[in-house]
């Protein structure tokens, strides 16, 4: 907290846990519909981040979500997208996803075998295993270049609270090795900054021995009070335009990183923030269009 601020008094956070819970209350029921709807039409969705995040919290810290993130295979993807459209999800903000597109690459059929179903009030909700699932939230986190800096948590209660039979090989050396050092580095990014117990870990020490860079830009981001979002989005405001223009140029190294599934180990980052602006280049136009065609 920054000096100047007054502290939140005991019944100021007593009313903000009353209401987180209440949120949280609200969401695990909306899952549950999403779930029995999607069931009825013969759909099966994997849920991820979100409520699959927060049964690894803490009893003390509630985290809630804004959306409900939905997983499909790609031969239901159309049809789930469909229904989400329709009236029965009237009041759910649902994000629906194309398999795991970019947030993983172990194909789907493997993920969903070693998914997991799991009591939420009456219903069974399939949640990846925990070692994908905390594959999926260590890509998800980084993408967005570091700046969600309170949800570093969920990787840190992901590992500090994983399973005892949890297996880090099925986590680690199902991907390239690239992306399992995005996975390291971001849990060592939680014992970095929020003190996760790494002294058990097999990658100890890669964990603690962070590149510089990385923490750089992390530190960069959260010093930050503009989150990265579409240009197409601010088309009618000018200056909001003009700032998000800024905001990408340079590219955030870590985003630039993942775009051309680079390593954080290698030496320079000029080479995969202009292969990054090359990626986004393409989707962008196509964004601009759907935009002034509407």
């Amino acid at each position: 907290m920054k000096e100047g601020h007054e502290h939140s008094t005991d019944s100021e956070l007593a009313d903000a846990v009353k209401w987180a819970t209440l949120q949280r209350a609200v969401e695990e029921r909306s899952i549950e519909s999403a779930f029995e709807i999607y069931r009825g039409h013969g759909l099966e969705p994997i849920l991820i981040k979100g409520w699959a995040a927060a049964r690894n919290y803490s009893d003390d810290k509630v985290r809630t979500s804004s959306d409900i993130d939905l997983a499909f295979a790609a031969s239901d993807f159309d049809k789930a997208l469909e229904i989400a459209r329709g009236g029965e999800f009237k009041g759910l903000v649902l994000d629906i996803h194309r398999e795991f597109k970019h947030l993983d690459t172990l194909n789907w059929d493997d993920i969903y075998d070693r998914s997991q179903l799991v009591e939420l009030g009456k219903a069974l909700v399939r949640i990846p295993s925990a070692e994908d699932h905390l594959r999926i939230l260590c890509v998800h986190w980084l993408i967005d270049g570091g700046w969600f800096r309170e949800r570093l948590w969920d990787i840190h209660y992901a590992v500090d609270r994983r399973p005892s039979d949890f297996d880090w090989s099925k986590c680690l050396d199902v991907v390239s090795p690239n992306r399992r050092g995005w996975v390291i580095c971001c849990i060592g990014l939680a014992h970095h900054y929020l003190g996760l117990n790494v002294d058990d870990l097999p990658f100890r020490n890669e964990a603690i021995e962070l590149p510089s860079w990385l923490v750089n830009a992390v530190e960069k981001e959260w010093k930050s009070d503009l989150r990265l979002l579409p240009l197409q989005d601010f088309v009618s405001t000018p200056l909001m335009f003009l700032r998000q223009v800024k905001k990408r140029l340079p590219p955030n190294p870590i985003t630039a990183t993942l775009d051309v599934e680079g390593s954080f180990y290698a030496t320079f980052r000029l080479h995969y923030q202009l292969g990054s602006i090359f990626k986004r280049l393409g989707p962008s136009l196509v964004g601009f269009k759907r935009r002034f065609s509407r």
